[in-house]
C-alpha cells in the first residue's frame, strides 16, 4: 500500500546549456490535431546511489540535451483557427525534487492508478498555454532507497518514438557518452498540406464522431460510471496460442501478435460490456508512418509522425465470429495508411477553417472536448516496438517503465515485457462493471 503523498522538496527550472535558436516554429498538421496535454510515463530505479548527485546529473545532463532537442525548451501560443505554433524562447523545462515514505515494492504491478500519477509532474491545464512548460521532470526518492523519474511531455510536440529517441539521448549524455544522433531534424513543414490546398482523397473516419451506444444521443452517462485500472500479463507463449487462433485459416501472409491480441482485446470489451449484438463498435489504432512515405522520413524527424486509423465492426460480428475476423479488421485498418492516405489526412487538416474540434482532447486532466473513444469503443496504443528499455542515466537500467495515467474508458498500452522475452505488459481503464468480465474473457479465451 503506497504511504502518504510526496513532499516537494525544490523545483527548478533547466534551460539549455548553451545558446538555441529563437522564434516562431511553424508546427505541422499533424501536431495540430493532438492533444495539448502531456504523455506521462514513469521510470523505477531501485538502487541508484547518492540522491542529490542524481538530482545534479539529470538536470545537468537535460540542460545539455536540451541544445540539440530545444523544441522542448519552448512554449507553445495559440493562433488563428484553432492552431498552435512553437516559440522557440529558450525558457525552460521544469524539474521537481520530492521524496516519499513509500517504498517501490508498495506500487504493486506498476498499474497506472492514482497512486502512481502522484510520481508525475502537476501540471495545471487551466493556465495559460504559453505559461505550461513542454517537459516536466519530476524525480522522486522512497525510504527504501530507490527513485522514480516521472516525465511529462507535450503530445503537441512530440509522439512516442520521438520522446524515447529525445530520452535515450539525454541518459547517453548523463553516462557521459558519445553520440552521433545528436542532430534530430526539426523541419515540421515537410508534414503540411501542400499547396494550393487540394480536397482529401480518402474519408477519414478517425475525425468523425465515433458511436455512440444504441439509445444514447450522447456520451455524458458514460463519463460519469466509474471505471478502473488493471496491468494484465501475457507469456510468450499465450501470445503464440493467440496467434495461431488468428491464422487458423490462414497459410500466408500470416496475421501478426500485435493484430491478434488487438483483435482479441476487442472481441473480450465487446463480450465483457453486454453490447447489443448489433452495436456498432470502434477499434482506434495509432500508426507510426515513417517508413510508410515515399521516400522514408529523416531517421531522426523530432516531432509527431502518427496517424490514428479506425477499425469498425458491429459487437454481434465480433462476437460470433473467429478471432481472425477481428484480426482482419485491424489490419484492414493499419494497412490503410499509406503515402496517398497520410497527405490525404493532411489536406483535411490543413483545408479546416478551425481545427479544435479535431483534437484528440480526451486525455488526463484535459477539458472535454474533442474525439473520445468511452465504450462502445476502445483505442489501443503498443509501444511493443519501441525501445523503451534504454533509460540508464549512469545508475543501470530502469527496474520498470511505464505509462504513468491512462485517461479514459477503453483505452490500453500494449508494453513489451521488461526483459524482452517476447511477452507483452498491458495497461487497460475500464469501467468497474466491465473489468472483471474482461479479465475473464481475456485469459479463458484464449
Amino acid at each position: 500500500m503506497v504511504s502518504g503523498l510526496v513532499r516537494i522538496k525544490a523545483t527548478y527550472t533547466v534551460r539549455p546549456a548553451k545558446a538555441t535558436p529563437n522564434g516562431l516554429m511553424r508546427l505541422s498538421d499533424v501536431d495540430q490535431v493532438r492533444a495539448v496535454t502531456h504523455a506521462p510515463t514513469v521510470y523505477f530505479y531501485d538502487n541508484p546511489g547518492d540522491f542529490a548527485s542524481n538530482v545534479n546529473v539529470i538536470k545537468d545532463s537535460l540542460s545539455k540535451a536540451l541544445v540539440a532537442f530545444y523544441p522542448l525548451a519552448g512554449r507553445l501560443q495559440w493562433i488563428a483557427g484553432g492552431r498552435l505554433e512553437l516559440d522557440c524562447n529558450p525558457v525552460g523545462a521544469k524539474v521537481t525534487v520530492a521524496e516519499s515514505d513509500s517504498k517501490i515494492r508498495d506500487f504493486g504491478d506498476f498499474g497506472p492508478t492514482p497512486q502512481l500519477e502522484i510520481l508525475i509532474p502537476h501540471i495545471d491545464y487551466t493556465a495559460p498555454i504559453h505559461e505550461i512548460p513542454l517537459m516536466l521532470v519530476q524525480v522522486t526518492r522512497f525510504s527504501c532507497g530507490g527513485i522514480c523519474i516521472g516525465l511529462a511531455i507535450s503530445h503537441v510536440i512530440v509522439d512516442g518514438h520521438s520522446a524515447l529517441y529525445f530520452i535515450t539521448e539525454w541518459a547517453k549524455i548523463a553516462r557521459g557518452e558519445q553520440s552521433e544522433n545528436l542532430s534530430p531534424y526539426l523541419d515540421r513543414t515537410i508534414l503540411l498540406a501542400k499547396q494550393p490546398l487540394r480536397p482529401p482523397k480518402f474519408d477519414h473516419p478517425e475525425f468523425e464522431p465515433p458511436p455512440r451506444l444504441i439509445g444514447s444521443f450522447d456520451d455524458s452517462e458514460e463519463r460519469k460510471k466509474e471505471t478502473t485500472v488493471a496491468m494484465l500479463n501475457l507469456t510468450k507463449e499465450q501470445i503464440k496460442k493467440l496467434r495461431n487462433k488468428a491464422n487458423e485459416a490462414r497459410t500466408s501472409d500470416l496475421y501478426s501478435r500485435y493484430e491478434a491480441v488487438v483483435g482479441h482485446m476487442w472481441r473480450c470489451a465487446s463480450k465483457a460490456r453486454g453490447h447489443a449484438s448489433e452495436q456498432v463498435t470502434t477499434q482506434s489504432i495509432i500508426v507510426d508512418f515513417r517508413a510508410r512515405m515515399e521516400p522514408p522520413m529523416p531517421q531522426l524527424f523530432f516531432g509527431n509522425a502518427i496517424s490514428r486509423v479506425i477499425a469498425k465492426a458491429t459487437s454481434g460480428e465480433l462476437v460470433s465470429k473467429p478471432l481472425c475476423f477481428a484480426s482482419g479488421k485491424i489490419r484492414e485498418a493499419i494497412e490503410q495508411v499509406t503515402e496517398e492516405y497520410v497527405r490525404s489526412s493532411l489536406d483535411f487538416v490543413g483545408g479546416q477553417e478551425n481545427v479544435f474540434q479535431y483534437r484528440t482532447s480526451h486525455t488526463v486532466g484535459c477539458p472535454a472536448q474533442g474525439t473520445y473513444f468511452w465504450n462502445p469503443n476502445m483505442e489501443i496504443t503498443s509501444w511493443a516496438g519501441l525501445p523503451l528499455y534504454d533509460a540508464d542515466f549512469g545508475w543501470g537500467k530502469e527496474m520498470y517503465m511505464g505509462p504513468g495515467a491512462i485517461g479514459y474508458d477503453g483505452k490500453a498500452f500494449i508494453l513489451p515485457g521488461h526483459d524482452q522475452d517476447g511477452s507483452f505488459s498491458i495497461a487497460l481503464r475500464l469501467q468497474v462493471a466491465h473489468m472483471g468480465a474482461f479479465k475473464k474473457f481475456f485469459y479463458e479465451d484464449i
